[in-house]
């Protein structure tokens, strides 16, 4: 296993255990699986509206780079890829990346996985869009990780985060709901501690030259099942940043 200086060892050995169900949709990452639609549409309208793209192309947005941090699986990075992006997933676990590069390799999509953090990477490799989704609350400085993340960002390009806000009802229903009670995530998966609020985020950004756009919430319906856009930013959220 190899774990990068942005990385936690804890964190990394925890998702590595399930390294092997990344791509299992009712395994331990169902709650990603479930969650995806929501990111990818979101990043689609505002990716199409940043850059001029017309959402009605599949490939959208051939033609510009795009870097996951924390890819795990690659869960984010294959649609990614599908929408026309040119990928590179970066995660601190050896194994994730094995398994990401596998099913990439599968699905007969081309990606540039690497094992590290976005302080491995080379200075001058830089990307137009840079994501980190569900990581910001697993690092041990998540000051320090949107600063390296930040340096990768191209001038005018776009930051994409998305974490949980340390509120009361955050703990409520992402821990204690979601670990303890219904059991989606392992027990100890998210320590509230460690959940970042919003304008938390937007300062480390705004100190890594980064000027929050907008952000939004989002929220599951336990009868539907669903994930949706929410204006609340109480429980999970994502933001947009634009470089300079």
């Amino acid at each position: 296993m190899s774990v990068s200086a942005t990385a936690s060892p804890e964190e990394v050995a925890r998702f590595t255990a399930m390294a092997e169900s990344w791509w299992n949709p009712v395994g331990k990452f169902k709650p990603l699986h479930d969650f995806n639609p929501v990111r990818l549409g979101y990043m689609r309208r505002v990716l199409c509206r940043h850059f001029d793209r017309d959402p009605g192309l599949i490939q959208t947005f051939s033609g510009l780079t795009l870097l996951d941090i924390g890819c795990g699986g690659g869960l984010l990075s294959e649609p990614l890829c599908r929408m026309g992006f040119a990928v590179t997933g970066i995660d601190a676990g050896e194994r994730n990346i094995g398994i990401a590069e596998t099913h990439a390799r599968q699905s007969g999509l081309a990606l540039d996985y690497r094992v590290g953090g976005p302080e491995d990477l080379n200075e001058n490799e830089t990307f137009d869009v840079v994501i980190s989704m569900e990581v910001i609350e697993h690092v041990p400085d998540p000051e320090g990780f949107i600063a390296q993340a930040a340096r990768h960002v191209k001038p005018g390009g776009v930051f994409v985060g998305a974490t949980l806000n340390r509120t009361a009802k955050a703990y409520a229903l992402a821990v204690v709901g979601a670990e303890y009670v219904l059991g989606w995530l392992p027990k100890g998966t998210h320590q509230w501690k460690k959940f970042v609020k919003p304008s938390e985020f937007a300062g480390y950004l705004r100190r890594a030259d980064i000027r929050t756009a907008e952000m939004v919430g989002a929220s599951y319906d336990m009868v539907t099942g669903e994930w949706s856009e929410t204006p609340s930013l109480d429980v999970n959220y994502m933001i947009l940043g634009i470089k300079g």
